[in-house]
Order: C-alpha cells, then sequence, then structure tokens
C-alpha cells in the first residue's frame, strides 16, 4: 500500500471493514406456519439487523423461478401493506382480506445494491400460510339447451375449498338415491386446498317438469352435508300432443253452425301460440280458453272455431297449427261435409237422365216379375224367353194348351223361320 495516498488508504480500509459487517448481519423470519381465517388480515414477520448491506428487502410467494412476487418498495399492491413505515429494520407486511389462494410458502429476501441488478444475498426460512375457509357451496350446471323426453342429459356438480380429501359427493333425484361415477377430487397431490367434481346422467321424462335433482357433499369439517340443487323443469321441452274434434257428426246439414275444437295438450313449458287455418289459408278467428296446468306439471290449451256449413265449405280442412317453445309446429286437421246439397238455379230434379233411366229398369223388372206370376197361376211348368236381336219370342213347351204357341212380334220385325 506503499503507492496508494492516505484518502485513498482510508476509504479502502473503510470498505474492507463494511464488507466484513454485511457478511455477518442477520435476517430473521421466525414463523414456520400461520394459519388465517379466509376475509381476516395476515401478518407475516421479517426483520434484519442494522448491520445489513444497503439494498431493498422483498416478500416472494413460493420459491424458484416461478415464485411469485408480493411485494416490494416499487411495485403496487393493494392488499399488502408494511406493519412500519420508513424502518431500516422491521420489513413486517400485512395482507387484508385473505383468499384461499393466498395459501403457500412465503419467503421474506434481502438484496444488496451493486452495479446492475440487485443481488439476491439471503432469504428466510419460510413461512407456510394456510387459509381456512369452509367449503364453497357446490354448483349444478345442466345442458346448454333443452332436451325431450327419452333424452339423456349429464349434469356436474363442483365446489372448493376442502382441507383434505377425503370427500363424497351423492346425487338425488326427488329424495331418490342415483347411480354415479366416483368424484374427482383436484389436486392429485398433496395441497392446502381441494376442489371436487362430479356428473350424472339423469335420462328425462315428460313429467319431469317438477323434478328437482340434488348433488349432495360430504366432508369432515363439515356438520352437515353441502346441498346444490338443480330443477329439470329449466331444461325440459315436452311437444304438445294437437287434436281437432267437433260437436256434431262429421257429415252435417247445409247452413248449420259446427263447432271445431282444437286440443294441445301436455306441452313443456308453456310458451305456445294456436293459429286456425281453412284449406291452408290462416284465420283470424277461433276463441282460445285460458292456459291449464296440468298435475304433474304441464299444461294444456283448448281453442274454439265455429264455422256455418255453406256449400262453399263442403270438403272444406280446418287446421290448428300449434308453435310451441320456438319448434318447428305440429298440425292436426278435421274436413267439413255437408250432407245434402241444394239443386242448381232452374234445374228441374225430373229432367236428369238417369234419374229416367232408374225409373225405366224398375218397371221393365216389375212387368217381367208379373209376367212370371200370371203364366204360373195358369199352369205352365216351364216360361223361359229367347231374345235376339233380331225378333223376340215367347216360346211355351208342347203340351201347354194343346200344341205350340208364338207371341206375336213387335210391329216392323221379320218373323223367324223354322
Amino acid at each position: 500500500m506503499s503507492g496508494l495516498s492516505l484518502p485513498c488508504l482510508v476509504l479502502t480500509l473503510l470498505l474492507e471493514i463494511r464488507g466484513s459487517r454485511a457478511q455477518g448481519f442477520q435476517l430473521l423470519q421466525p414463523q414456520d406456519a400461520v394459519s388465517v381465517p379466509v376475509g381476516e388480515t395476515l401478518t407475516l414477520t421479517c426483520s434484519v439487523s442494522v448491520d445489513a448491506p444497503v439494498g431493498p428487502v422483498t416478500w416472494f410467494k413460493d420459491s424458484g423461478p416461478g415464485r411469485q412476487l408480493v411485494y416490494d418498495l416499487k411495485g403496487s399492491f393493494p392488499r399488502v401493506t408494511r406493519a412500519v413505515l420508513g424502518s431500516a429494520t422491521d420489513f413486517t407486511i400485512r395482507i387484508r382480506d385473505t383468499r384461499p389462494a393466498d395459501a403457500g410458502v412465503y419467503h421474506c429476501v434481502k438484496f444488496k445494491k451493486v452495479l446492475g441488478p440487485d443481488e439476491e444475498i439471503r432469504s428466510g426460512a419460510g413461512t407456510t400460510v394456510s387459509v381456512i375457509a369452509g367449503p364453497s357451496a357446490p354448483s349444478v350446471s345442466g345442458p346448454p339447451g333443452r332436451a325431450e323426453p327419452g333424452s339423456p342429459v349429464t349434469f356436474t356438480c363442483t365446489s372448493g375449498g376442502f382441507s383434505t380429501r377425503d370427500i363424497a359427493v351423492t346425487w338425488l333425484k326427488n329424495g331418490l338415491k342415483l347411480p354415479a361415477p366416483q368424484p374427482r377430487v383436484l389436486p392429485e397431490q398433496g395441497s392446502v386446498s381441494y376442489s371436487v367434481s362430479s356428473t350424472v346422467e339423469v335420462t328425462l321424462s315428460r313429467g319431469d317438469a317438477r323434478s328437482r335433482l340434488t348433488c349432495q357433499i360430504q366432508h369432515s369439517t363439515s356438520p352437515a352435508p353441502l346441498l346444490g340443487t338443480y330443477n329439470l323443469g329449466d331444461i325440459l321441452r315436452v311437444p304438445p300432443r294437437v287434436r281437432v274434434t267437433t260437436d256434431l257428426p262429421l257429415s252435417v246439414t247445409m247452413n248449420k253452425s259446427v263447432t271445431f275444437t282444437c286440443s294441445a295438450e301436455q306441452f313443456y313449458p308453456q310458451t305456445v301460440s294456436l293459429t286456425w287455418l281453412e284449406n291452408g289459408n290462416e284465420m283470424n278467428l277461433g276463441q282460445s280458453s285460458p292456459l291449464a296446468e296440468n298435475p304433474d306439471g304441464t299444461y294444456t290449451l283448448r281453442s274454439s272455431l265455429e264455422v256455418k256449413a255453406t256449400e262453399q265449405r263442403s270438403q272444406s280442412a280446418f287446421t290448428c297449427r300449434v308453435v310451441h317453445d320456438s319448434q318447428p309446429p305440429v298440425s292436426a286437421s278435421e274436413m267439413l261435409r255437408i250432407s245434402q246439397l241444394p239443386a242448381e238455379p232452374g234445374q228441374c230434379v225430373l229432367s236428369s237422365p238417369a234419374l229416367w233411366i232408374g225409373l225405366f229398369l224398375e218397371k221393365a223388372v216389375m212387368a217381367a216379375f208379373l209376367l212370371f206370376l200370371f203364366l204360373r197361376s195358369k199352369g205352365v211348368p216351364v216360361l223361359f224367353i229367347q231374345t235376339n236381336q233380331t225378333h223376340h219370342q215367347l216360346t211355351i213347351p208342347p203340351g201347354a194348351n194343346g200344341g205350340t204357341q208364338q207371341a206375336s212380334e213387335p210391329q216392323g220385325l221379320g218373323r223367324s223361320g223354322k
């Protein structure tokens, strides 16, 4: 050191003395483990001796490359404050409104000021923090849309905040136990807090509008089971059964009033619209009764339509169209048949050719029958009529009245030869 000036010599000695003192400073983190109820304030203690080197003290959660910064003098941490502001030795912090996610191991770390980034020189042993929280209420979720009877539907029940893995889940439908696979508990490794997820498959029926699904969770820390419920009516859709009836026989007389009744029965939910059509054309007619709720929770809607049986409406089709819960329409129809139509104006009934032909045939059959009875009364044993295109001949067998006779032929026809 003979070449050094007195001021340099003094500065060198001071730095060496300070460096040796820095190597012997103390960092105290006395808490091994701390438990705090959820929502309360957590206090973590850390202090350094007065001979600590110049540099900040910082708090981290967990360790290694993935550690999480909890507090330092430069950042903004809304839930974290120092217990003693401005102290050069006391670096105790307070974390308010603790949450289950705050559980972990916290380290108090001392840094030294050097050229470039600060150098980490010492870390506390760590304080294990447990957040005591009751398990959350079970949440039950179902499918995104409605399903019809006969469809299998999957439901999921979730909950968290359990301190141990011994979690049991039971599914009930209207109080009756349902078969379900074992629940899944996460994380699979050791942790200070666990969550559970369980699923069940339910086949819907028409009577499930008022059914209730219950997820029941039991844990050693809960004095009573935790319950989550789901109303099956929230995802059930029961299509309506549609039919059309009349108050009279389908074949009615002219100008008589006929009432058609449309019944949309046992549908769910209650959102529905009903429209009458005549031969495919909408009618702004019909009177609906109030919506009625059935004992099983489904609904029934009825609408009546009164029409007059005119000639123009003979063979007309009256259709009831029902649209339920924005689904494709469901329809039912009935036809109006009129039993007797009036004759056309100016037309005489006796002028019909078909009528005259019928009368002629009736008279011819009657005349032949009377002739048959007359000949039988005269003792003729056999009677037959021979007909051809040229003549009509009535032949009486030999022995009747002493010989063979022929009836006279119609005028204008030739006599047949022998």
